[in-house]
């Protein structure tokens, strides 16, 4: 599904990513966990194109993503800040995506979903954090994509829309979708996710579940569990 090999990139002087190899397999849920800093979002944004690698190479459905952009129709992707136009409305934000992205009548009941009914006609500029992540939302899940990439898709959301959102990657695992998640809320991590990759100053320092990861580490806690990988590689 997307094979990741010898990855390495490089902003100004600062090595983010080190020589990353990544195969992340049809179906399931990742998380790819890290402190700030860690690469995290670099290694999206280069499965996305939107990064280009100093060096190695990234294969989507078995395609190399350099110089081919067409494997982007087939990534529906939730960016960590969504910098929406402030003068638009919400309601013509979502017509201006399907006239780009194509047909779907998924929206109106993501809409009913997140209760973003009475915010339609409002200006983006007007909405609360909060209330723009549930837009975020419904854009990325109105379409129909083998791969689902959300970066921080919990910010600012209520503790139902937390709800809201989990029960749709779970309908959308159940497709037999792959979902590649970052994420800082280890809770909502250990919920969701089957596997996880763990990154540190660009390398990756463990992939597997999250039972593996208590195993290796000898504790019973996944906070711990990942507080014992930063403690030993700082130690």
């Amino acid at each position: 599904m997307v094979e990741i090999t010898n990855l390495y990139k490089k902003f100004g002087k600062n090595d983010v990513l080190n020589g990353i190899d990544l195969s992340i397999k049809e179906g399931g849920i990742f998380a790819v966990l890290g402190p700030n800093g860690s690469g995290k979002t670099t290694i999206i944004k280069t499965i996305l194109g939107m990064v280009i690698p100093d060096r190695g190479s990234i294969k989507v459905f078995n395609t190399d993503v350099k110089n081919n952009s067409d494997y982007r129709h087939q990534i529906d992707y939730l960016p960590q800040i969504a910098n929406f136009p402030s003068n638009l409305k919400v309601s013509e934000l979502i017509k201006m995506i399907k006239d780009l992205r194509g047909k779907t009548d998924a929206d109106q009941n993501l809409i009913e979903k997140f209760k973003l009914g009475p915010f339609l006609n409002k200006k983006l500029g007007t909405l609360s954090g909060g209330t723009k992540q549930k837009v975020n939302i419904v854009l990325t899940f109105m379409f129909n994509s083998p791969i689902i990439i959300l970066d921080e898709p919990t910010t600012g959301l209520d503790p139902i829309s937390l709800i809201r959102l989990k029960e749709l990657i779970e309908v959308e695992k159940s497709k037999g979708k792959t979902i590649l998640i970052t994420s800082h809320i280890m809770s909502f991590v250990e919920e969701v996710a089957d596997k996880i990759v763990f990154i540190l100053e660009g390398k990756i320092y463990f992939k597997g579940s999250i039972a593996e990861l208590k195993t290796k580490t000898k504790q019973q806690d996944f906070e711990h569990a990942i507080a014992n990988i930063l403690t030993e590689n700082h130690a």
